[in-house]
């Protein structure tokens, strides 16, 4: 589990896909949501745009888990 570190109260789904690689830039955060599962806390998300705070824990269908921590 890769621990992704806020610098503010929340982030956006799309900041942490950003951020960790995922995709390249904000539009594509659109399609891949559509095309690949994720996961927040055990249940399907799809909004881009959903807040994500301290605790909560990101699951890709590539296997890889991120964990949100206050900075």
């Amino acid at each position: 589990m890769e621990q992704v570190k806020l610098t503010d109260n929340f982030m956006t789904l799309t900041q942490l896909l950003k951020e960790a690689g995922i995709v390249g830039s904000g539009g594509q955060v659109k399609w891949y949501l559509q095309e690949t599962p994720v996961k927040l806390n055990g249940v399907s998300e799809n909004r881009r745009g959903k807040k994500l705070y301290p605790n909560d824990v990101v699951e890709l269908a590539s296997g890889e888990v991120y964990q949100i921590v206050q900075a």
